[in-house]
């Protein structure tokens, strides 16, 4: 019997026939790191795609009449947001909303909105109407909705952005 001190170096046939030798890991840790890596860009990289659309869609917030005039045929009857400034004298107001024309510097849209018209809604003063044109060529516009500028702190930031038919800034 022979003793060693450590018995680091004592190592005995049968142990290593036993098939006691270490084993390289399996390679899955590897695999799956890598596909939860993989997974985790793909997820990231679809929800940045999904805000950028949204913010893109998002910052159109109108067209003036004198661009879609420009670009009538591209705009077809998709829903969109018209600005313009009420034609004075315009107006008619009936049973079911009311219809105008809204003008820019090039032209004019005739307007049929269904619904109240907002109160402060009158000749002269710029408005953007929500809806759609009624054929892909027509200049007539179906509103759903009226919106009315109705403080003086729009025109101090935006000062040549709305302009009255006689030039005035409104």
């Amino acid at each position: 019997m022979s003793f060693q001190s450590g018995g680091e170096d004592d190592v005995s046939d049968a142990d290593a026939t036993n098939g006691l030798s270490p084993v390289a890991p399996p390679a899955t840790k590897n695999r799956s790191r890598t596909r939860s890596i993989g997974v985790i860009v793909v997820l990231v990289l679809a929800i940045v795609a999904l805000l950028s659309q949204g913010i893109l869609h998002s910052l159109n917030y109108f067209e003036t009449v004198d661009q879609v005039l420009a670009k009538r045929a591209s705009f077809g009857t998709e829903t969109m947001r018209l600005e313009g400034v009420v034609k004075p004298g315009s107006i008619i107001r009936t049973s079911s909303g009311a219809s105008f024309y809204v003008t820019g510097s090039k032209g004019e849209v005739f307007v049929t909105s269904k619904g109240t018209p907002p109160q402060l809604f009158q000749d002269n003063i710029p408005v953007v109407v929500v809806g759609r044109f009624t054929t892909k060529t027509s200049l007539k516009f179906a509103g759903t909705q009226i919106m009315v500028k109705h403080t003086a702190s729009y025109i101090a930031k935006n000062p040549q952005r709305v302009k009255a038919p006689n030039g005035s800034v409104r």
